[in-house]
């Protein structure tokens, strides 16, 4: 699982290349055959894969490796960046869309691949991103990251103890961090560490550089294929062009998590329309009536018919509202000067709300499954107890009740939201 400051520690990749390889990754390669809906196509029997085996995996703790390869192969990450930089072009409103559909068929998946996302978002809208064309350059070859900025250090929120210090030519890095989603799929590791005068340090790292070590004992009752657990960095180093001091203080939009709150959200959306899918397969092909229902089949019952259809109604609620707030992210882009802080602080509002609507909609809709059939959809073999704790598992990354007071402060008395990575 990655909480919401995944967003800032994956924007400053680096790279273990020359400059000279830097300035060369400039030149854009085109993504031959790479576009929004050839991707889409290309992607479509890997998550009819992934949606046949999700509940199996899960109870065999059994990760996807070949399948998060495949859709790597496909270049997925590159929807939402230009044309002209070797993507495949599109919108905010199409990456959304695309991590709706992978969380439809796989929720682990979806989220293991959040920061391989939010590093290609990054990429997309901020020309001024530290190593930008070499990460361009990595997300045109179809490497994965993961990265996070957390700790289970206690203190403060988004305190960070992971030291760096100058080593010679380069840097050395001491730490442990947690909640490195997608950390045994990805080829890059991102992360934060202090040196020793306070100045807060981004980095970024080859997963199998010597000293970084990866473990898989993320334990939460969901997301359990979601490769969240820690990354120990032991004597790790770092040289010059993969550091970067972390400073968000001067951009003129200084919410910089908006969209990894909004692919938080994402995922939840994906899990309701899972639980959709579920609810409809099952009542057509194994329920039976209950003994006292009017009806000859599940399918012809009308409280089932209620059922499904508030299922049905929670599902189009949660991917509206996330392709929505998509929308208005969307319209941040190239702004400058107080109107990109006054765009971005709307956004980050619109956004924290449809966490809310988002989070409370999967909720729902995953615990009104198991009232389409009686006991026999309780069944273990089914799994579909995963949907409401892989929701709940999402919702508990940043509570909903904290992004329903900042919106409310928004609109009482214009109070912008924290610049914590969390809105």
């Amino acid at each position: 699982m990655t909480a919401g400051l995944v967003g800032t520690a994956t924007a400053d990749t680096a790279t273990t290349d020359t400059a000279t390889a830097d300035t060369a990754a400039t030149t854009p390669v085109p993504a031959a055959g790479h576009t929004v809906d050839g991707i889409r196509a290309a992607i479509r029997p890997i998550l009819a894969r992934l949606q046949a085996s999700a509940a199996a995996r899960e109870q065999a703790r059994d990760y996807a490796f070949d399948d998060v390869r495949a859709l790597a192969e496909q270049r997925i990450t590159l929807t939402g960046i230009a044309h002209a930089d070797g993507g495949a072009g599109g919108t905010v409103r199409d990456t959304a869309d695309l991590v709706i559909a992978i969380a439809r068929a796989d929720s682990n998946v979806a989220q293991a691949l959040r920061g391989s996302f939010l590093t290609a978002h990054q990429v997309a809208t901020r020309p001024d991103l530290p190593h930008r064309a070499v990460t361009l350059r990595r997300l045109r070859d179809g490497d994965l990251f993961a990265g996070t900025a957390n700790e289970r250090t206690g203190g403060a929120n988004g305190s960070v103890t992971t030291t760096i210090r100058r080593d010679g030519d380069g840097y050395v890095v001491n730490g442990e961090k947690y909640y490195s989603t997608g950390g045994l799929y990805a080829s890059w590791f991102s992360g934060s560490a202090k040196d020793e005068h306070g100045t807060l340090f981004g980095f970024t790292v080859p997963v199998d550089r010597e000293g970084v070590q990866r473990l898989d004992d993320f334990d939460a009752v969901g997301q359990r294929l979601t490769a969240s657990g820690t990354t120990r960095l032991i004597n790790v180093r770092v040289s010059p062009d993969e550091v970067v001091v972390r400073d968000n203080t001067r951009l003129a939009n200084p919410w910089l998590g908006s969209f990894a709150q909004l692919y938080l959200a994402a995922v939840e959306a994906g899990i309701a329309a899972a639980t959709l899918d579920d609810a409809v397969r099952f009542v057509r092909e194994k329920a039976r009536p209950i003994k006292h229902s009017t009806a000859d089949r599940s399918s012809d019952d009308p409280y089932v018919r209620i059922t499904v259809g508030e299922i049905a109604a929670r599902a189009q609620a949660a991917r509206s509202v996330v392709l929505f707030a998509a929308d208005v992210l969307e319209s941040v882009r190239g702004l400058t000067g107080r109107s990109a802080r006054a765009a971005g602080a709307e956004a980050a509002v619109t956004v924290a709300q449809t966490g809310v609507l988002a989070i409370e909609s999967a909720l729902r809709a995953a615990e009104l499954l198991f009232d389409v059939a009686g006991g026999s959809i309780t069944s273990r073999d089914l799994g579909f107890d995963r949907h409401w704790r892989n929701a709940r598992t999402v919702a508990n990354h940043n509570p909903r009740q904290w992004k329903a007071s900042v919106a409310g402060a928004y609109h009482l008395v214009g109070e912008e939201p924290p610049t914590t990575g969390l809105f």
